[in-house]
């Protein structure tokens, strides 16, 4: 199993989802975070004074998948985030050792909840 946690622009999110849930991958976590790289921060100005910003906001995604699906999930994220500015956002991989599902206490890849491809998703 593994892990994919990609940093990416709020714009980006809504196209990625909808190919990750029409592949079969509806679980995904989104946190709303703040960070800095080489996307140089910007000023601005508030009642007179100049107001540096250096944390820029991101969304941070992840999800866990079978090992052989993180290239279908990467590719659908790097598909979706690239515009070859800088400040597209990074993807990190990682291993996942095991998944419990807290509910039933079924563990392994079977809890993962990949979900046949469908054509049509439904509101």
């Amino acid at each position: 199993m593994k892990m994919i946690v990609a940093y990416i622009r709020h714009e980006a999110f809504e196209p990625i989802r909808q190919e990750l849930l029409e592949a079969g991958f509806p679980s995904l976590t989104i946190m709303e975070v703040k960070g800095s790289g080489r996307q140089k921060g910007m000023t601005e100005h508030y009642r007179g004074a100049t107001i540096p910003i250096n944390l820029r906001p991101k969304l941070r995604l992840e999800c866990v998948v079978e090992s052989s699906d993180a290239a279908q999930v990467s590719d659908a994220i790097l598909r979706h985030s690239r515009t070859g500015a800088v400040g597209d956002g990074k993807i990190f991989v990682m291993p996942v050792e095991e998944a419990i599902r807290i509910r039933t206490g079924e563990s392994g890849e079977k809890v993962l909840q990949a979900h046949e491809a469908s054509d049509h998703v439904s509101a």
